[in-house]
């Protein structure tokens, strides 16, 4: 009794240092509670009867662990006819259950890890969409993607492992420990000194996995936004001859990864050796004692063997713990980066007091504003632009002057650091964004094409419109013959970014959204700067009817294009050089006629 009080007191040291190991730093704390408060905890009915099933697993792995002793004992020593039958009927039972078992708790888990993931993504997606323009410019595609992909799915991985692995292998544990205490306390007292060892190289290898699937998690990204910029650059890439360039940076993202991957697979092996030596001690200090009870007959044959099958079966559960703690802390690295995303809020968002905006006329004034991207980088100084009610006003000037900057203002991509922008009379920044964007119309050199059908494309510009209108707008916009011969007429998917089509066919297409939209006030950027002569002439015929009786602000590097402009603004590092028509302009001799003697020589620029 002395030799098992002394085991029963250095387990119980054992397990206080492990429990004090054991217990989670604040920030895992928090990310874990997150998890399961928002997005598990919602599936409790399925969680529960998924316990349920490892119930039964780890009852029917007891129950053949215990069904050994007497199938030695009774049967081969003392020859009982009759469990001979019984016995293996009764293992084969319990296997079944076990087997149907196994697979509802796999399915159950699959769902609630699936469901978990389908809310992340549309989480993400939903912040991003809503998202500031400059958080969405202010890191890659690819790295955005890489959260939807790699990231949700290590946190997947997570939240299957760990609610399977905290409760089937657990109580497959629990249950075997106990099948070894009714076969023989003292021989599980033995292995209960061992146990609690097992658990120091999971808390171990569970803190530096954290830091390297961080790491890795990191470089997927970067990966993935290098393989989206060489691919939708494959041309540029082509045409330079960088193909050898390319294919450098990508092996050293693949090395990156690799070294990443390797050190993480390291780590985990790093429990092989430590666990494997501590069930082989287990195992052997069972034999010595077990063997040398069997040889003085003070325990059985049967008893030993049944014994050592609980502990060899408990052996694999204990792994999986670690296997659990692993796939845990990748999973947590990943939600530290999928949350970042989550818990972004956008800084231009409607006022409390918000009002829908109701145009009329569309006059839009510009008073005094002032601009700096990044709250430092001036952009505008005060300037002011009145834009009459169904007026084409244009802006021109170098490049960097700001004439996009007060296109992103007056869509309310950026909020003014100072003076207003009002339509109608309403500053914008008191009308709902929603109602700000329906009354506006954007037709861009950069042309947001999608990789839909073409119908789907033009109806971007009213959702609700019905096939007369989209067809309607289409011929408006010189845009239905082209339509009409491709293969599946209106239902033709045009590729990534409309790829399919000719730049002028992309353009005509972009002018057919707009024309759907029929929005009082129109924004034209350098809809021509890209297009050979007979395109352009078919995009400003389309362009005319657009503009008809709407308010129309363009941006234009090439003055040919506004020269019949109402009022001609000219910008010049950030401020309003000059202003007037285009024979005021040149007449006057300023920045305006600069511009045109670089572009046209001495000739004038002619009306469109």
């Amino acid at each position: 009794m002395v030799y098992v009080r002394e085991i029963v007191q250095g387990g119980s040291k054992l397990a206080k240092r492990t429990k004090r190991k054991l217990r989670l730093d604040a920030p895992t704390r928090l990310l874990a509670g997150r998890i399961w408060r928002d997005y598990v905890r919602h599936h409790r009915g399925k969680i529960l009867l998924s316990m349920l099933f490892m119930v039964a697993i780890a009852a029917a792995t007891g129950g053949q662990a215990r069904l050994i002793e007497p199938a030695l004992d009774r049967v081969l020593v003392t020859g009982d006819t009759q469990l001979v039958w019984m016995i293996p009927l009764a293992f084969f039972a319990i296997s079944v259950l076990k087997g149907f078992a196994s697979y509802g708790q796999s399915v159950l888990m699959q769902q609630v890890g699936l469901r978990v993931v389908t809310t992340l993504q549309s989480q993400m997606f939903e912040r991003i969409v809503a998202a500031d323009l400059a958080f969405i410019q202010g890191d890659a595609t690819g790295k955005l993607i890489s959260r939807f992909t790699n990231d949700v799915n290590y946190l997947r991985n997570a939240v299957i492992k760990t609610v399977t692995g905290s409760v089937r292998d657990l109580l497959t544990v629990i249950v075997l420990v106990g099948v070894m205490f009714y076969t023989h306390w003292v021989m599980a007292m033995l292995v209960l000194v061992v146990f609690p060892l097992s658990l120091w190289p999971i808390i171990y290898i569970g803190r530096r996995l954290r830091r390297i699937a961080a790491n890795t998690q990191a470089e997927l990204g970067v990966l993935t936004a290098l393989l989206d910029d060489v691919f939708k650059g494959a041309r540029q890439v082509k045409a330079y001859g960088m193909e050898a360039h390319e294919q450098q940076r990508a092996d050293t993202m693949f090395e990156s990864i690799f070294r990443f991957v390797l050190k993480s697979a390291a780590v985990r092996a790093r429990s092989y050796p430590i666990m494997e030596s501590l069930g082989g001690l287990a195992i052997a200090s069972v034999l010595c004692y077990g063997g040398y009870q069997v040889l003085n007959g003070e325990t059985t044959v049967g008893k030993l063997i049944a014994f050592l099958t609980a502990l060899v079966m408990a052996y694999q559960p204990v792994r999986g713990l670690a296997a659990m703690n692993a796939s845990l802390q990748e999973g947590l690295a990943a939600a530290q980066r999928i949350f970042a995303m989550i818990d972004h809020r956008p800084s231009i968002v409607d006022a409390p007091d918000a009002a829908p905006l109701k145009v009329g006329r569309g006059v839009i004034r510009l008073d005094g504003v002032h601009f700096a991207y990044g709250g430092d980088i001036p952009a505008l100084r005060g300037v002011t632009i009145d834009i009459p009610a169904g007026a084409t006003v244009a802006l021109v000037g170098p490049s960097g002057a700001g004439k996009s900057t007060v296109l992103n203002l007056l869509l309310r991509f950026h909020d003014v650091s100072d003076g207003s922008i009002t339509i109608d009379g309403q500053d914008i920044r008191q009308a709902t964004i929603q109602s700000l964007h329906q009354s506006i119309a954007l037709v861009s050199q950069e042309i947001g094409l999608f990789d839909i059908s073409v119908r789907d494309n033009i109806a971007y510009g009213d959702p609700h419109a019905d096939d007369a209108a989209i067809v309607a707008a289409a011929k408006a916009a010189a845009a239905h013959e082209f339509i009409a011969e491709l293969p599946q007429g209106y239902d033709t998917r045009i590729g990534e970014r409309g790829l399919r089509l000719s730049g002028g066919q992309r353009q005509r297409l972009s002018i057919a959204r707009a024309m759907l939209r029929d929005a009082p006030i129109l924004l034209l950027d350098e809809a021509t700067s890209a297009l050979d002569t007979q395109s352009e002439q078919q995009v400003r015929a389309a362009l005319k009817r657009l503009m008809a009786n709407r308010t129309t602000l363009v941006i234009a590097h090439r003055l040919s294009t506004i020269a019949d402009a109402d009022i001609i603004y000219v910008l010049d590092n950030g401020q309003v050089a000059e202003q007037g028509t285009n024979a005021e302009l040149l007449a006057r001799g300023g920045l305006y006629a600069r511009l045109s003697r670089l572009q046209f020589g001495n000739a004038p620029a002619a009306k469109a």
